[in-house]
């Protein structure tokens, strides 16, 4: 009896599974289906929704090929088949053709946009197949075909095609040079139009950005209306940053309206249609106690915006494909820190600025390239920690910086403790050190941008 194993083909994502068979005098047994086992040998965690079975009464039965758009896992409870399979997606694998007898020890775990074709090998064969999707006439519409005698696959059927047992439908299929390719499903950017969204859209071209009017997470009608069945990936960079707003009655109400219940409604629709999801998470999830912050320190956030963003990083970890990209004092387009520095340095004032809090800022850039690598890479689920790489520095210390950049004389700018900075202003908590380790990152495959360059550069594309 064969163990268990999960092994590769020619075609990206197509899976053969040899399934142990136990015999005895009364016939045979076998886990057909074990969630757990398969995983953790590499079966994607696909959420199978609905059980199909073929009975096909004599030798020769053909059918296919068929790419439906989503996923199957397929298998024989009785008989023997050949099975063949032809990569319909867009790229470099599209056409490219696996084949194999299959009888009741084998399975194959089929992608979206995989053509399935099988010829029955033997009288009163049994195919079955799990997939991710139930069926509906809608569904039908995203479906491919190709013909099974097509001259480009070259697929050497154990019955020549002329004898089988066919519908008249697979005779009538097209040939692959007139199939268009089935696109990935593509990443969609919650928020979209923000500083990071922005960024997000250069990085990743191809991906649908949506704002407010297009996708509101705090209104349930606008969540469920949203086709997520056409969605490939999600990434968060949406949340309520008013950081000082949140500390009111109002504020607090909309910050964990948007912050903790918008990204309920997300991990829910995420759940359902088994999406990956990167959500970008900050800093002030931590009181600042600690001079660096490892992705397993315990959340300890000072004040409600932190609360809201801790809150909503705890409920992203329930999803069992998702990343948490935990970043500090990010730096893009519109308003910030460093625009503000560069203007006062221009218009030669004098500023305080605060000398007490440590950390590295994040550039938009930067962290969009660190999206792009995790939904690339597809490393471990988790958090990541994502800044600049280099020395920790206080906000006076970048706003010096800035001004010599500008060729201003930095000795014009007045370090300030928080409270002296603060007082009679109506300010939220803000954590003393917010510098994050990079190792987890940088183990997974990413080089964090050097901060003084990251700094430099962008200062250069302000002129």
């Amino acid at each position: 009896m064969a163990d268990l194993t999960v092994t590769a083909t020619p075609i990206p994502g197509l899976l053969l599974l040899a399934l142990p068979v136990h015999g005895d005098n009364r016939g045979w047994f076998k886990e057909n289906w074990q969630r757990a086992k398969m995983t953790a040998l590499g079966l994607p965690d696909f959420g199978p929704v609905q059980n199909n079975v073929s009975y096909n009464a004599s030798v020769g039965a053909t059918r296919g090929f068929h790419a439906e758009p989503w996923d199957k896992y397929v298998s024989v409870a009785a008989g023997k088949i050949f099975g063949a399979w032809v990569d319909l997606r867009e790229g470099p694998t599209f056409g490219t053709v696996f084949t194999t007898v299959m009888g009741p020890d084998a399975a194959v775990f089929v992608p979206r946009g995989v053509g399935n074709a099988f010829q029955t090998l033997e009288q009163g064969t049994v195919y079955s197949y799990l997939v991710n999707e139930h069926w509906s006439a809608e569904a039908k519409a995203d479906y491919l075909f190709v013909n099974l005698a097509d001259e480009q696959l070259a697929v050497d059927w154990p019955l020549p095609l002329v004898d089988a047992e066919m519908s008249q439908a697979d005779r009538d299929h097209r040939r692959l040079a007139e199939v268009r390719p089935m696109p990935a499903k593509p990443v969609v950017i919650v928020g979209g139009n923000g500083q990071v969204g922005r960024a997000l859209r250069r990085r990743l071209p191809g991906a649908v950005a949506t704002d407010r009017s297009t996708l509101d997470l705090t209104d349930p009608d606008s969540v469920a209306a949203y086709p997520w069945r056409e969605v490939g990936a999600i990434v968060n960079a949406a949340a309520w940053t008013a950081v000082d707003a949140a500390e009111t009655p109002d504020g607090r109400r909309d910050c964990w309206r948007a912050n903790v219940d918008g990204i309920a409604a997300l991990v829910r629709v995420a759940a359902e249609h088994r999406l990956p999801l990167v959500h970008l998470s900050s800093d002030y999830v931590f009181d600042g106690t600690a001079e660096w912050h490892t992705e397993d320190e315990p959340l300890s956030p000072l004040g409600v915006y932190g609360q809201t963003k801790a809150a909503g990083d705890v409920l992203v970890g329930t999803l069992p494909e998702h990343w948490v990209l935990r970043t500090s004092w990010v730096i893009g387009d519109g308003g910030n820190f460093v625009r503000t520095m560069a203007s006062l340095a221009d218009r030669g004032v004098a500023p305080s600025v605060v000398d007490d809090q440590w950390g590295r800022l994040t550039f938009a850039d930067d962290l969009a390239r660190a999206v792009e690598h995790l939904l690339t890479t597809r490393p471990a689920p988790g958090v990541y920690n994502v800044s600049c790489d280099g020395p920790v520095q206080s906000w006076a210390e970048i706003a010096a910086a800035v001004y010599a950049a500008r060729g201003k004389d930095p000795a014009v700018i007045t370090p300030v403790s928080t409270e002296t900075y603060g007082a009679g202003k109506a300010l939220a908590p803000r954590p003393r050190h917010s510098a994050l380790d990079l190792t987890k990152i940088i183990a997974s495959g990413f080089a964090p941008a050097d901060g003084p360059a990251a700094l430099a550069d962008y200062l250069a594309a302000l002129d």
